[in-house]
């Protein structure tokens, strides 16, 4: 069921609560909700606890107006309330792209937290993206000041979902999208852009599945470089997707990170 939290530090989140047993914490992309694990929420909860929240900034969560109040590590920090408040004292976490680099900063604040981490198409280091990254910052910058958000939405959907038979992921992701507040959006675009955790990648010592799509905006050897840094961490390839892997190859990506789940 859906439900709403009011954290100690004056954040609400909405978050999808399904399903018993051990809990699996859910991480949602940048610009997104939890409906990024709509086809998840189903085969996760026949044996898990699912928690799927809208990120701070996003869905029905709070969308606070300062800039100050946005951040990777703020982010975490929710969770770690949220965990709290739910009496929840070690889960699975999964993170899908921005929802990675909280899962990563959550393992690097929290481990204690965290029984096993899946990373899905992410980096432990958005500010170390050099060109790419630099790029990426011009051209959303450009376009959120010119065209708004349902242009930001309708480019990023085209481009997770190009064939013509994703017509329905690209509308349902657009939609999801074009509902962002502007400023929530950028402040977060933006704070993300200038996080990262470093060397302390060294340091995790907690039981890791790397997904990567063949097709993501970054190549797959910046997934094997971080993958190798890691003392426990393996890098599973899914084939025929692009970034929104949960969405574009669902059997793929349950049957894998299911077979972690249980290792």
């Amino acid at each position: 069921m859906t439900c709403k939290a009011e954290l100690d530090n004056g954040i609400s989140l909405e978050y999808l609560d399904q399903g018993e047993g051990e809990v699996v914490l859910l991480l949602h992309g940048l610009g997104s909700t939890k409906a990024d694990w709509d086809l998840q929420k189903e085969a996760f909860s026949k044996d898990f606890r699912i928690i799927a929240p809208d990120l701070r900034g996003h869905g029905n969560s709070s969308k606070p107006e300062a800039k100050e109040a946005y951040g990777v590590s703020l982010c975490a920090e929710d969770m770690k309330l949220l965990l709290d408040k739910l009496s929840i004292s070690k889960c699975i976490v999964v993170g899908f792209s921005m929802g990675g680099a909280v899962a990563f900063e959550m393992a690097t604040a929290y481990s204690d937290l965290i029984s096993r981490m899946v990373i899905v198409n992410t980096a432990p280091d958005f500010n170390a993206l050099g060109k790419m990254g630099n790029q990426m910052i011009k051209e959303r910058t450009e376009m959120l000041r010119s065209q708004g958000m349902e242009a930001m939405a309708r480019k990023v959907a085209e481009g997770m979902f190009p064939e013509e038979d994703q017509a329905e992921l690209r509308k349902a992701f657009y939609q999801r999208g074009s509902g962002n507040d502007l400023e929530a959006y950028y402040n977060s675009f933006i704070t993300l852009m200038n996080w990262g955790i470093g060397d302390k990648i060294r340091s995790i010592e907690i039981p890791t599945l790397v997904v990567a799509s063949d097709l993501d905006y970054t190549p797959i050897s910046l997934k094997e470089s971080y993958t190798s840094k890691m003392k426990n961490a393996k890098l599973e390839i899914i084939n025929n997707s692009r970034h929104g892997v949960t969405m574009d190859q669902p059997e793929q990506f349950n049957k894998a990170v299911l077979k972690f789940f249980r290792s």
